[in-house]
């Protein structure tokens, strides 16, 4: 079960799937894909598949869904990968990795759908 407490909407630049980590877009009230562990993650997106210039829901804090872009171990720290989807962030030594939250439960492969604590911040290796 997700337990979601703050959401905001805004304008997705570019299609965004479902459970996916997104960032800021082009203008102060869009969104796009995250797709490196370096990019500024601020949220997940909910549970819609969204089409450039369609609204879309970010989960900003609380509980989200997150589907995993390869295995994750429960309690990681979770950044994206090349297509939004969660992954565990291991930054290399002086590297920073933006991390969107903690893994509350295992994923075996990509295409789980875990579920996420919400905590964005930054780690470095």
């Amino acid at each position: 079960m997700s337990n979601l407490i703050l959401a905001t909407n805004y304008v997705a630049d570019s299609a965004i799937s479902k459970y996916r980590i997104v960032k800021h877009g082009t203008g102060d009230r869009a969104v796009t894909a995250a797709v490196a562990a370096t990019d500024s993650s601020i949220g997940v997106t909910h549970e819609l598949d969204t089409a450039a210039g369609e609204r879309v829901d970010v989960w900003h804090v609380g509980i989200a869904y997150v589907e995993a872009g390869a295995a994750v171990t429960r309690g990681a720290p979770v950044t994206a990968d090349a297509q939004g989807r969660g992954v565990t962030a291991a930054p290399a030594a002086g590297s920073n990795a933006r991390v969107v939250g903690f893994a509350l439960e295992a994923a075996t492969a990509a295409g789980d759908v875990i579920r996420v604590l919400l905590s964005p911040c930054v780690m470095q290796g």
